[in-house]
């Protein structure tokens, strides 16, 4: 395997956004900073990219999606690049997830971004002994390779994490892709997520159609499509059924809650119907802090 040939001035036109990039690019007031910066002081840190495996005279973007978005918003043509001529998709998905843990932290990042973050780290300690020259020239003190760690547990360290959080996140990216998107906004539980992990990929594409359709699913519900799908490979009629209202046993009862204890929260203006959707919804987010 070559070497990277380190700063070569490479043409922005030339350039294409990594396959299936994990990671939620800047937007707002943190993307009109940096389209700022780049306007006056162009690139500074080179992007790093790849011979693209299928396109002749392109390049594949690893790291620095967001200096490109900006180089091209303020009209740059070139920029400064650190490139591999040869690269596996396993090593290119590396340097994609290390470069965004040294560009934010681990904490900041969406579920479904910690789950990539975590996969990819996690088959690279299993393999033990990938390529630890992969970020040479990037001056920064923050990189630490883990190619010693060897364990869910040593990962959870790193990490700050449980060995069981770090199980659930690995569950967590065989989602397919809506699914993950809901999970990051909080639309269902990471105990469902990591329970409707366990389905066939054309079941999940089921359950998601009936959460498009507004279904709302319950842990109960994903564990009963997951046992069932242990068993034979789930249809449409068989997913729609598990989501029908019937199918919720009310086994709690109703307690009362005091008009003084709801006055504290609403007023007479909110219907019984809006006060219990924001209680849910109340809920729904103690739960998942909790998980």
């Amino acid at each position: 395997m070559t070497e990277p040939k380190n700063y070569q001035e490479i043409s922005v036109e030339s350039l294409v956004p990594f396959a299936n990039h994990p990671f939620t690019l800047y937007e707002g007031q943190r993307f009109s900073d940096m389209v700022e910066s780049v306007r006056v002081n162009e690139i500074l840190v080179p992007i790093i990219v790849r011979l693209h495996p299928a396109e002749d005279g392109k390049y594949e973007i690893l790291s620095g999606h967001n200096r490109i978005a900006a180089a091209r918003e303020v009209g740059l043509e070139t920029v400064p690049a650190v490139v591999h001529e040869k690269m596996t998709d396993d090593e290119a998905m590396f340097i994609v997830t290390e470069t965004n843990l040294i560009q934010r932290s681990f904490a900041d990042m969406k579920h479904s971004e910690r789950a990539v973050v975590i996969a990819v780290h996690y088959e690279a300690m299993k393999r033990q002994g990938y390529r630890t020259d992969l970020l040479e020239g990037l001056d920064d003190e923050t990189y630490s390779p883990v190619a010693n760690k060897s364990s869910m547990g040593k990962l959870g360290v790193q990490y700050g994490l449980s060995k069981d959080t770090i199980a659930r996140y690995l569950r967590v990216n065989k989602l397919i892709t809506p699914l993950k998107e809901r999970l990051d906004n909080n639309e269902i539980a990471v105990r469902v997520a990591v329970t409707l992990s366990y389905l066939r990929e054309s079941e999940q594409e089921l359950v998601e159609k009936q959460l498009a359709d507004g279904k709302k699913i319950s842990i109960k519900i994903a564990n009963t499509l997951r046992s069932e799908s242990e068993k034979a490979e789930l249809g449409e009629r068989s997913v729609k059924r598990f989501f029908e209202s019937s199918f919720y046993d009310v086994k709690i009862k109703p307690i009362k809650l005091s008009g003084k204890f709801l006055s504290e929260y609403f007023d007479e203006k909110q219907s019984p119907e809006m006060i219990e959707g924001v209680m849910a919804e109340a809920l729904k987010q103690y739960f998942a802090s909790k998980e």
